[in-house]
């Protein structure tokens, strides 16, 4: 991949995080923190259920091993750091979206390597990934802006909400100037896995993911909207970890994981419009009806 593509995809993912870290507070940080029952359901449906569907999945039916790989690899990786910003949009709250994000991205260093461990034991297949190449990618994609943005907004609040915005954007560009050439040079992996059940896979793969972040997100709608994108839409940056550390040829992998991630697209926004739709519909508890 042209080495322009990796820093276009890597500024991009930093700016939209700095973005989010610009307008947020360390109350914002450790919501979850001081709300243990909350961090509680929303571990056990990001970290329990779906690593756990995936091995169901890969034991009950034949799937490709690209498809094996991705869908377990995935399972145990953490919220993508672009989620954030359309589970605002959705209607989430904001101290609770970015709470998930940095407990999350901070419990993945020590999860994904002993998730991957565990399940690598339970297949009676050995799979190791290493601490320090998980940790490099969560601090890069997500530690490291979001704190440089909440420092800049704790430092200059003015400054941090008049450039939050062209940061946001920025990064956007970036990351769909980066995503072009990645989707055309990945076409020729995705074609050998569409069929033989791999598109009802992944499909299953967000769709129980949505259902499980909804079901135990909570009574608050706005949390239970937040939990349910982040539970079924994961980190492919650590993802992609987790599959070359475990596989001598990873760009049949790497197919797998773009096939998901255009499939995660498609039922997130379709998710999104009906959880608006809904908030309009359905007043939050306590709010005069209109």
């Amino acid at each position: 991949m042209p080495t322009w593509v990796v820093v276009a995809m890597r500024g991009g993912v930093a700016l939209t995080v700095l973005a989010l870290g610009l307008s947020a507070s360390w109350q914002d940080a450790t919501f979850l923190l001081r709300r243990p029952g909350k961090l509680a359901r929303a571990l056990a449906s990001m970290n329990v259920v779906m690593p756990l569907f995936a091995a169901a999945m890969i034991s009950l039916f034949e799937l490709r091993q690209a498809v094996a790989v991705a869908l377990i690899t995935l399972a145990v990786s953490p919220i993508p750091p672009v989620l954030p910003r359309k589970a605002l949009k959705a209607g989430g709250g904001a101290a609770y979206t970015i709470g998930l994000l940095a407990v999350a991205s901070l419990l993945a260093i020590v999860f994904v390597p002993l998730a991957v461990d565990l399940l690598g034991r339970a297949s009676g297949k050995p799979v190791r990934v290493p601490v320090v190449a998980v940790a490099h990618v969560v601090a890069l994609t997500v530690l490291a802006p979001l704190a440089a943005g909440m420092l800049v907004r704790g430092l200059a609040r003015t400054f941090a909400a008049r450039i939050a915005r062209p940061a946001a954007v920025a990064g956007l560009v970036l990351l769909g100037a980066g995503l072009v050439p990645v989707l055309v040079t990945t076409a020729p992996a995705i074609v050998p896995l569409l069929g033989n059940g791999t598109l009802a896979a992944i499909l299953a793969f967000d769709l129980v993911g949505l259902a499980a972040g909804y079901l135990l997100g909570g009574p608050e709608p706005e949390e239970r909207t937040v939990l349910a994108l982040t539970t079924s839409s994961r980190h492919p940056g650590v993802a992609l970890v987790v599959a070359s550390a475990n596989v001598s040829d990873p760009k049949p992998v790497i197919g797998a994981l773009v096939l998901y991630l255009l499939v995660n697209a498609v039922v997130s926004l379709l998710y999104v419009a009906w959880s608006k739709r809904r908030h309009v519909k359905t007043p939050h508890a306590g709010a005069p009806a209109r």
